[in-house]
């Protein structure tokens, strides 16, 4: 049961960095592109700034999954690093808890926005992109780092290595 969500983990943060990978390469294309085309052709993309920003916002949020897998989230650790170890285990552990209810919190009050843009069909004013779209990044985003964060509590337990020591998943 452990190494099928262990595996299931790796698939699951391979997937999410390559979307944020492939976002934010988009995002820096159509920057490019607006670029050469405003400096060289005296042509502007009028889309391209609200594109660009909706596919960040995707990046982000995507790219939480692994980031909570790794533990490398914001954490207020300072106090709880003093602590003696058997301590330092025990707030590391709520620690991980309260990420997983945030997240699932913030998925859940996310919920009910996405789905008004969606039955209104809101659309950007520049793009026209339906606003469900980056909208949804956001209850996907945080409820996949909720998994993972839980995961990772089943798997490896309150471990969060240092960026030194953690083999690279792929």
């Amino acid at each position: 049961m452990i190494e099928v969500l262990s595996r299931g983990a790796t698939v699951l943060m391979a997937a999410l960095r390559i979307a944020a990978g492939a976002m934010l390469a988009l995002s820096v294309a159509i920057n490019f592109a607006n670029i050469i085309g405003r400096y060289f052709l005296s042509v502007s993309l009028p889309w391209a700034e609200e594109a660009m920003l909706f596919l960040m916002i995707g990046c982000v949020f995507l790219g939480a999954g692994p980031v909570g897998w790794a533990g490398r989230h914001i954490r207020m650790d300072v106090v709880v690093s003093l602590l003696p170890p058997r301590a330092r285990k025990a707030f590391d552990v709520l620690s991980d808890l309260a990420t997983i209810a945030t997240c699932l919190a913030l998925a859940i009050f996310a919920w009910p926005v996405m789905t008004m843009l969606a039955e209104l069909d809101q659309r950007s004013q520049s793009a026209d992109i339906p606003l469900v779209i980056p909208q949804a990044a956001l209850p996907l985003g945080l409820g996949l780092m909720a998994l993972l964060v839980a995961v990772r509590l089943i798997v490896q337990g309150t471990a969060h290595p240092d960026i030194t020591d953690e083999p690279e998943v792929v």
